[in-house]
């Protein structure tokens, strides 16, 4: 990983407000912890700045909610936490410290280099001092942000009255690196429902990772690697199923599978929960196995008990609707054994119909009265088993289980239609030019391409002449983003869901080199193979569905993008053409429906026509593709 430089001319504007008479910085106490980041709501860099080297700005509005002051009465002395190097940095790793214990620190000076999520980065000191303690050696791993890293002094001879640790003044303890780089702390958190850390030998405890920027839970597809077998750098462990696609978790360490804790089939596992556990000798294995075993058994039982509880307070029922009267009356059922789930513990008619259909029923205790009058209600009861069972056809069903890609894509089409302004726009091509191209390339050059590779290649050439098209609207900032480049996503249907997978640069590319591309990425979506930046980004989507019989529709916006062509299917119509005559004449013609849905807060009228009508152009003068 290269070494990218953290030196930013905001920065040098920091350090000239530090010598300016107008600003000081102020103390309100002899020792205080600086950390970076923190506030991510306010993404103003002066007030960044300002965190970075105390300097107090009231026109800022910033608050100091990432400072925590340390009283020592021994010495005056700083205590520097993980800086947070990037937005998206939680953690970062110690790759090398560049000051040694005792040294001379002037401002500007690199402490350390700090690896992050994205790059190895130089961390700066912004004041003069020593560096009196280094808490977290080189080589630390997934040091958290605001973690005390080092301690530093004003003067030098309050080296030796610097605390070892800061764990005992400050409520801050110093984490320690263990195994694999999963802090102490943090493995007892993810082992703590399954068995104790401190009874296991040495391990690492692998965890749901997030394998997209929008994953937060996951399937487990299939493990690729069975408890006991060896495991190498690299090796698949097993295939997980996330919001996009089916992606493969390998290895970072050598060592044994020792444990599997999320087995294969689980769903909805959250990123960050406990999968599995490995160790490095594997003479481990079988007491990693037990000792997970016999704690799993011992929870088992307070589990029960609290289910039982639950059920018995689903049964206190308070209230009977009439439509729920009915039916217990109807089929003779016992009213206390089921459960209610209305409100103030009303017993609704679903609560009825759900114990029904479950088979799991407790028939109403007959009195004397009800025996002597059974005889002669035989034909209502002979009656009631009957609509008892015409009920039990009416309301039979099946569960239809999502997959996690489904979800996510239902989310987000709700959020879309919700949250976007659609504007629609259609209108009809003439869609001869187009198959005579495609009849052409065939014949003479033995290209097969499909018309959807061609009307590819004709969108991107649409967007290239109208660039303001290819454009998204920006949330956090309230205005349009012009797109550098023409990325276009297709719409593949699959098993699992929708997938869209990216043609990159489209315009740039010949009309065969679409082709082979989107039958690779077809293929691949529907094999669940796709990799992240093969369907994430995008700057325009087609879906098209002219090979079902539909003849026009409207397709949701997939944010962040502004646009959706839906394709529908070509029909002949006839058509009035003039001849070289002048007079008008019928001919028949293939039409072919395009309805654009765009994101009004990028598209207007004036360029949802300027694109439909380059779109009319291209279909119309197919040769305009060589321009």
């Amino acid at each position: 990983m290269a070494l990218s430089r953290l030196r930013h001319p905001l920065f040098s504007r920091s350090l000239r407000i530090l010598s300016s008479p107008a600003r000081s910085l102020s103390r309100t106490s002899n020792s205080s912890i600086f950390t970076l980041g923190g506030d991510h709501h306010n993404i103003i860099r002066p007030a960044f700045c300002s965190r970075l080297t105390g300097i107090h700005d009231r026109s800022l509005k910033s608050k100091w909610t990432d400072v925590k002051y340390f009283s020592s009465s021994d010495s005056s002395h700083e205590v520097l936490g993980m800086p947070a190097l990037s937005p998206t940095m939680t953690q970062g790793n110690i790759a090398k410290w560049r000051k040694k214990e005792g040294e001379k620190i002037e401002v500007g000076d690199v402490l350390c280099e700090i690896e992050t999520d994205k790059a190895t980065l130089e961390f700066e000191s912004l004041e003069e001092g020593f560096l009196a303690k280094i808490l977290v050696p080189e080589g630390s791993k997934d040091v958290p942000v605001g973690q005390p890293i080092a301690i530093t002094v004003e003067d030098e001879n309050d080296i030796q009255n610097v605390p070892a640790s800061v764990g005992g003044e400050t409520g801050v303890e110093e984490k320690k690196p263990t195994l694999g780089g999963v802090s102490d702390e943090r493995k007892s958190e993810s082992t703590s429902s399954v068995v104790n850390a401190s009874e296991l030998p040495p391990h690492l405890l692998l965890e749901m990772p997030a394998l997209s920027p929008t994953m937060n839970q996951g399937n487990i597809a299939k493990w690729r690697k069975q408890e006991g077998d060896k495991i190498e750098v690299g090796d698949i462990l097993c295939e997980i199923e996330t919001d996009k696609a089916t992606l493969e978790f390998e290895s970072l360490e050598e060592g044994y599978l020792a444990k599997i804790l999320a087995p294969e089939g689980s769903k909805e596992v959250a990123v960050g929960h406990s999968i599995a556990i490995t160790v490095e000798d594997a003479s481990d294995i079988e007491a990693i196995k037990n000792s997970v075993s016999s704690s799993t058994n011992q929870q088992k039982a307070p589990q029960r008990g609290t289910k039982s509880e639950v059920k018995a307070q689903k049964n206190n029922i308070t209230r009977i609707s009439p439509a729920a009267k009915l039916l217990i009356a109807e089929y003779g059922l016992d009213a206390p054994t089921l459960n209610a789930t209305g409100p103030y513990g009303t017993l609704l008619k679903g609560d009825v119909l759900s114990a029904i259909k479950s088979g799991k029923l407790s028939p109403k205790p007959a009195s004397s009265k009800e025996k002597a009058l059974s005889s002669q209600s035989h034909q209502q009861v002979a009656a009631s088993q009957e609509s008892k069972s015409d009920l039990k056809k009416s309301d039979a069903y099946e569960d239809f289980p999502n997959s996690q890609i489904r979800k996510v894509i239902a989310k987000r089409l709700l959020d879309s239609k919700q949250n976007t302004p659609h504007l629609y726009l259609s209108s009809d091509v003439i869609l001869d030019p187009l198959l005579s191209l495609r009849k052409g390339l065939k014949e003479q050059y033995d290209v097969k391409v499909s018309v959807n590779d061609i009307i590819i290649k004709v969108v991107a050439a649409a967007l290239r002449n109208v660039p303001e098209a290819n454009a998204y609207w920006n949330v956090e900032k309230d205005e349009v983003i012009l797109n550098d480049s023409i990325d276009i996503s297709i719409a593949v249907a699959t098993e699992k869901g929708l997938m869209t997978p990216i043609i990159k640069n489209a315009d740039q590319k010949t009309i065969s080199a679409i082709s082979s591309e989107v039958k690779e990425l077809a293929a691949k979506a529907r094999a669940g193979k796709l990799k992240p930046h093969e369907f994430q980004g995008g700057t325009f989507s087609i879906s098209n569905l002219g090979m079902f019989p539909v003849d026009k529709f409207c397709a949701i916006i997939n944010p962040p993008q502004a646009c959706i062509l839906a394709v529908g299917r070509g029909n002949k119509v006839v058509e009035p053409v003039i001849g070289t005559d002048g007079i008008e004449k019928p001919s028949i013609a293939t039409k072919l429906s395009l309805t654009l849905s765009a994101d009004h807060r990028v598209f207007d009228g004036k360029v949802g026509g300027a694109f439909l009508s380059a779109l009319q152009s291209n279909f119309s003068d197919i040769r305009r593709l060589l321009l």
